[in-house]
């Protein structure tokens, strides 16, 4: 793809582009509205640019020759930068390549937006490894490549390619952090869901911590999916927090 450029023909660098893009798209009431969302992140790294324009100006960064100088510039200034990046990464159809960009952003990731908006459809492709990164990932020391690993493994492998022991994965990871833990409540919600029998068997086993199993019950039982005979079973098998 041929660089955009100035009126005298120098080429404009990508990272101006993305510059002027963030910009001209900016919206102070949006940039409110997130702040309130990902109040862990600092306010004054958000631009408050709309997710539907930054996946569209990806696919134009994505075809740009000097994309992967963008792509090596981490850590970015701003949120929607690294919204770009994983939207960039996203379309990247080589499993390998995939897997290899996935894994050099994760540990830049800081929010749960970030974190569940970088799409994992890619790694259908490859069944097994995808399935082999997602044990590594869920042992990772960092909290929002564990979340990740739970969000693959609740997108891509709850329906025909599920098998039991994923919710076995998901009941064994142990971490004090909030956002780790509601996705793994709400991995077991979906579950509940599209599993029912072996999901409602682990949780009756209590091997959850008691917040999450609560909280997974909570989600379920709020789910349209869950026919009322079994939200009242679910309801029956509520913790007290001791």
């Amino acid at each position: 793809m041929v660089k955009p450029a100035r009126e005298g023909g120098e080429p404009v660098s990508i990272h101006e582009e993305i510059e002027v893009f963030l910009a001209s798209h900016a919206d102070e009431g949006y940039r409110a509205f997130q702040a309130k969302l990902i109040p862990n992140i600092d306010p004054g790294s958000i631009v408050g640019v709309r997710t539907p324009d930054l996946r569209k100006f990806a696919k134009t960064l994505a075809r740009r020759d000097d994309v992967d100088e963008f792509l090596a510039a981490l850590p970015y200034r701003t949120f929607e930068e690294a919204q770009l990046h994983s939207f960039i990464i996203a379309q990247e159809r080589d499993f390998d390549q995939l897997v290899a960009k996935i894994e050099r952003f994760l540990p830049f990731v800081d929010n749960w937006a970030t974190c569940d908006q970088l799409s994992c459809r890619g790694l259908a492709a490859g069944s097994d490894a995808a399935l082999a990164k997602v044990r590594s990932w869920l042992e990772s020391d960092h909290e929002y490549t564990v979340r990740f690993a739970i969000g693959v493994l609740m997108q891509l492998f709850l329906d025909e390619r599920f098998r039991p022991e994923f919710l076995t994965w998901v009941a064994g990871v142990s971490r004090p952090e909030y956002y780790v833990n509601m996705m793994r409540a709400w991995y077991f919600a979906e579950a509940l869901a599209k599993q029912p029998v072996a999901a409602e068997e682990v949780i009756a086993s209590g091997a959850l911590d008691v917040w999450t199993h609560n909280k997974a019950i909570q989600k379920a039982v709020e789910s349209r999916r869950i026919a009322s005979e079994q939200k009242e079973h679910l309801r029956a098998l509520r913790r007290r927090l001791s």
